[in-house]
């Protein structure tokens, strides 16, 4: 256990000490005890220096000292204590929300992080109370002082949060893009193999495995789309000009070969041309029509239709069954989100990233997606401006 490194001010020296000058007078102290309890979060404290241990902790004690000589109303008090105090203009980044980068990427927890802030409190409060009987703004200070630990524990759950999230979505991008190599590798292979067992009892296995490969690798893609809009990518789209009728009638034949237990209309009405990525809105079409055959009535309709005009076209998708609650509305096209009963036809097989997708398709269209669900009949209605 290391020892402190330098004395808390003597009840003389603090008997009128408020407690901003406290903290700047006492820091070695305060700062000691930090390296302490840092040093017991192992393992990840495990093989650090005592200059990892303590790292920012000065700085943030610095800037809660100067957020106690800032004069507030009652109403920036409040924001504070709850997380929401207003970033300061040209600032960067807090001490605090630097603090929680590197425990993050250093193999912290987030119970751990949060652990620190709770034993840094406690040691302060302690040693200005061990030091000096309170004076008469020690209330003042201590509500002063909690309000500033708050807000610095939320700026740094927050970033800690955004960091672990953003290594996760890494990891599964690079998982799914290196997965694709070898996928494409059986493709390839039972596309081969099938040619060669034309008409044989072979071939019906071969098939079966180009099936099942097709579909893993239409999840690898709807995974690294995730993820691309995770990172703050956003979903990569080539607009080309293009007849929107003929990209829905083609998807739609392949569905149709695709869904034989369900029937697909397809009607369209005024001017479908426009400029738009064509692979991007087959995926709109795809999903949108697999999802109305898989969440409607058994075997019935879905109806697909396209109108446009001079300004936009209006993608739309209907089918019967029951309504969707109006409290899951806006969770539709949330990622990895499933609203249909466990028990679905294919629900196991999905990500639950189909609406999400659609959605972001959309948006970088600088288009928008909505639902009606009423009267038995749920319709998607894609909206997308012609250029």
């Amino acid at each position: 256990m290391r020892q402190r490194d330098s004395h808390v001010s003597s009840p003389r020296e603090a008997s009128k000490m408020r407690l901003a000058d406290f903290i700047d007078a006492n820091m070695p102290a305060i700062l000691a005890e930090w390296e302490v309890f840092a040093s017991s979060l192992l393992p990840a404290a495990g093989e650090l220096d005592a200059v990892a241990l303590r790292d920012h902790a000065e700085q943030i004690l610095q800037a809660i000292a100067r957020d106690l000589r800032t004069p507030q109303t009652r109403v920036e008090q409040s924001a504070k204590s709850r997380g929401r105090a207003p970033a300061l203009p040209g600032a960067t980044e807090t001490a605090a929300q630097t603090h929680a980068l590197l425990r993050a990427t250093g193999g912290f927890t987030i119970r751990q992080l949060v652990a620190e802030y709770r034993a840094l409190r406690a040691s302060v409060l302690r040693l200005w109370a061990d030091a000096a009987a309170y004076g008469p703004d020690a209330m003042e200070d201590t509500g002063r002082f909690n309000e500033a630990m708050d807000q610095a524990i939320a700026e740094s759950v927050d970033y800690f949060t955004s960091e672990v999230e953003r290594w996760r979505a890494v990891f599964l991008g690079v998982l799914g893009h290196d997965l694709r190599g070898p996928l494409n590798a059986v493709l390839l292979t039972s596309h081969v193999i099938s040619s060669m067992s034309a008409g044989t009892p072979a071939s019906q296995h071969t098939e079966k495995l180009i099936r099942s490969g097709q579909r893993m690798k239409q999840l690898l893609d709807d995974l690294l789309d995730y993820n691309r809009t995770s990172l703050a990518i956003g979903i990569r789209v080539s607009p080309e000009p293009v007849d929107l009728a003929t990209v829905c009638r083609e998807e739609i034949e392949l569905l149709r070969a695709a869904l034989p237990a369900s029937t697909i209309e397809f009607r369209t009405d005024g001017v479908t041309r426009g400029s738009w990525d064509a692979s991007r809105l087959r995926q709109v079409v795809s999903n949108l029509v697999i999802n109305a055959a898989r969440y409607g009535e058994p075997g019935g309709m879905v109806r697909v239709t396209l109108r446009g005009d001079d300004a936009q076209v209006q993608l739309s998708v209907e089918n019967s069954g029951p309504n969707i609650p109006k409290d899951l509305m806006n969770a539709l096209f949330e990622p990895l989100r499933r609203h249909a009963a466990a028990d679905a036809p294919g629900e196991s097989e999905s990500l639950g990233l189909g609406l999400f997708i659609v959605r972001q398709i959309a948006l970088a269209h600088g288009g928008s997606v909505s639902v009606e669900s009423a009267d038995g009949r749920t319709r998607f209605t894609v909206t997308l401006p012609r250029t």
